[in-house]
């Protein structure tokens, strides 16, 4: 994983990043990224939930901050908030939805820390898509499940991204 670095908690919330940074009990955490198939398969699915958001009820943000604690600011690269959701800086509550897109050299082990955050915060959804492998997970602190019938789904919604046209058409980038 990239470096890190420790700032006071104030700067880091006054503070903008290119890319943003995760922030975690004073230090920031470098997030790997900059790849095209990570970022082809982020917004492809910004895109999709962006044309969907009516439908779905929902607002698509893409590298939002969501506070984890006092102490921990997480980045997912996509964030599913209800539209009914406030429309604070930063999120302090579940998001509906965590997507995460892996690049090549992120571990589901690395990974499994981000996806604890986010279900004690009470997210109950959260995805991880490899578009290197062209797989993708349902997270939990459990573990994960990888999806064998070509759709992830929200709970409980009518939402749902089909894996195979997804990849078709990162595979025509």
């Amino acid at each position: 994983m990239a470096s890190s670095v420790l700032v006071p908690l104030h700067e880091y919330l006054a503070t903008i990043y290119e890319p943003d940074r995760d922030y975690v009990d004073g230090e920031l955490k470098e997030r790997n990224m900059g790849e095209q198939p990570h970022a082809a398969i982020q917004g492809m699915i910004a895109r999709i939930f962006g044309t969907r958001r009516i439908e779905w009820d929902i607002r698509v943000l893409p590298e939002q901050r969501v506070q984890i604690s006092k102490t921990r600011y997480r980045i997912p690269d996509i964030c599913i908030l209800r539209r009914s959701d406030p429309k604070d800086r930063i999120v302090n509550w579940a998001p509906l939805l965590c997507i995460e897109v892996l690049s090549e050299e992120d571990r589901l082990q690395e990974m499994q820390t981000k996806v604890n955050e986010f279900e004690a915060l009470g997210t109950r959804d959260i995805w991880v898509i490899d578009p290197w492998k062209r797989v993708a997970y349902y997270a939990s602190s459990n573990g994960f499940q990888r999806v064998t019938d070509d759709l992830l789904r929200v709970q409980g919604t009518p939402i749902e991204l089909s894996l195979t046209a997804l990849f078709a058409e990162l595979d025509e980038e």
